[in-house]
């Protein structure tokens, strides 16, 4: 959808440049593309008075202007120079272009230790990142990096082994330098012995080498099995999905020797499903944060496409990947556009048997090497029989609507990370939203969050949410909704 831009076209900046669409925006701030290929920052007055009053930019760097009624700041940089979100970001495509976002992220932690950057905008003439101050889940920095490095992907920069098999356009030690760059220690983290074993041979003696390769050995074994070996897989409200992926997934994992002594090997591949906005998706997501593994996704954006054997041939290449960063994860969203049964509803036709066929293949061959698959659905009753069968998704497992207990967890967690003015109250909240799409739930948090940041209060407060909740009936409900035009 087309970004609403809040000047026109052809609107001359005070520094010279001429305004044309926008290519980014937020509440507080644009960035829109300039005469000559190059790109400006508009952001209002009140988020650059907060960015002045931290230290992070200088009154001289922006100019002043106003647009209406508007009061505006702006800035422009050439088309060489990066300017963009993190929330939108593209992998950079040398080690310079890592090194200076990396160089940006430490100079903007050594003037401003404690502000959320996730949601920040990366100005590389300025070498900073300015935060939007949103009322969101704070980010480490090491995920923001690892995001950043990545071009979307939540994986940790601690996480040195899993981040260096992702990025094949970076050696290993350029990519080091990189990540000691920014400021992140890895001395305590997954990968530490990486750093020392990369070494050029003979610049450490034997008893170095063997205690680094010992050290390497334990943190890759910890790193199997998870971010942290002792602590199980939490799904705040879906203590049942919790409980099943800790056993079928986590366990097997982590105690992968006693397992393949006794003839089991990776875990099963595993369809979920259930109503749409039940917590798939987010149960998933949790999965994949926890492990710190590479994570693939199959989805109809990616791969499908209207000419014969070119969706089978995405689908290979994504199988491919996923294998070549093994052990990984391997995301199959909306399985029925892809999986439908061949012989109901056209699905017989020759491009949808080639495709079934595909995933027939390539999933028990994707388990072998070490790829978790799992799989989503709204309609598990469309699905081939072939596909279904034990020997590829062992587990098919029901995800339904939370009741009041399961509510109650997810809004404990969800506003565990927010500020708050202390008058929060939960349980009314979660009697509400029981029996319905957990994704209600989300969203009520993150309505709240927005209804208290355009009220000018910096701490979410029990006002909000319930006024959020007010505003969000249930879908699921006949005639419910927000109507908008003729009826």
């Amino acid at each position: 959808m087309a970004l609403e831009s809040w000047l026109p076209i052809g609107f001359d900046l005070p520094d010279g440049a001429r305004c044309g669409r926008p290519l980014h925006a937020d509440a507080n701030w644009q960035i829109l593309e300039t005469r000559g290929g190059g790109s400006a920052l508009v952001v209002r007055d009140d988020l650059f008075a907060k960015w002045v009053a931290s230290g992070l930019v200088d009154e001289s760097e922006f100019r002043a202007f106003s647009f209406g009624s508007d009061a505006y700041r702006e800035m422009s940089c050439g088309s060489g120079q990066a300017l963009v979100p993190l929330s939108d970001c593209h992998s950079p495509s040398n080690k310079n272009e890592a090194l200076a976002f990396a160089m940006a992220l430490r100079e903007t932690r050594a003037i401003d230790p404690d502000s959320p950057l996730q949601d920040a905008v990366y100005v590389e003439k300025f070498s900073r990142l300015l935060p939007s101050y949103g009322i969101t889940s704070r980010t480490d920095d090491d995920i923001v990096l690892g995001y950043w490095l990545t071009g979307g992907a939540r994986v940790s920069a601690k996480s040195f082994r899993r981040l260096r098999q992702m990025l094949t356009w970076i050696g290993t030690k350029h990519l080091q330098e990189v990540v000691k760059t920014a400021g992140i220690d890895v001395s305590e983290g997954p990968s530490a012995g990486q750093f020392r074993t990369a070494e050029a041979p003979g610049s450490k003696d034997r008893d170095d080498e063997r205690q680094n390769e010992a050290v390497s050995r334990d943190q890759d074994a910890k790193l199997d099995g998870g971010v942290d070996s002792d602590k199980p897989l939490e799904l705040p409200g879906r203590p049942e999905l919790e409980a099943f992926f800790n056993e079928h997934v986590v366990d097997i994992i982590r105690n992968k020797e006693r397992y393949k002594a006794l003839g089991v090997g990776f875990p099963s591949a595993i369809v979920l499903h259930g109503p749409p906005g039940c917590g798939k998706t987010f149960a998933v997501e949790q999965l994949i944060e926890y492990l710190g593994w590479p994570s693939f996704q199959i989805d109809a954006s990616s791969v499908a496409s209207p000419y014969i054997h070119e969706t089978s041939r995405k689908v290979s290449e994504m199988f491919e990947k996923a294998m070549q960063n093994a052990p990984s994860i391997l995301v199959i969203d909306e399985m029925e556009a892809f999986l439908a049964d061949r012989e109901t509803g056209g699905g017989g036709s020759h491009h949808r048997v080639e495709e079934v066929a595909e995933f027939l293949r390539r999933i028990p061959e994707a388990a072998k090497n070490e790829v978790l698959i799992v799989a989503m659905t709204n309609r598990v009753e469309m699905i081939d029989s072939a596909i279904m069968r034990r020997g590829r998704f062992d587990h098919v497992i029901k995800v339904d609507y939370a009741d009041e207990d399961e509510v109650l967890a997810l809004l404990g967690k969800l506003l565990s990370t927010l500020p708050n003015d202390g008058t929060i109250a939960p349980a009314p909240l979660s009697k509400k939203l029981a029996g319905r799409p957990l994704s209600d739930v989300t969203f009520v948090v993150r309505e709240g969050a927005r209804l208290a940041a355009r009220a000018g209060r910096d701490k979410l407060g029990q006002e909000f949410l319930v006024a959020a909740l007010d505003a969000a009936p249930s879908r699921t409900e006949e005639g419910s909704g927000r109507r908008i035009g003729f009826v």
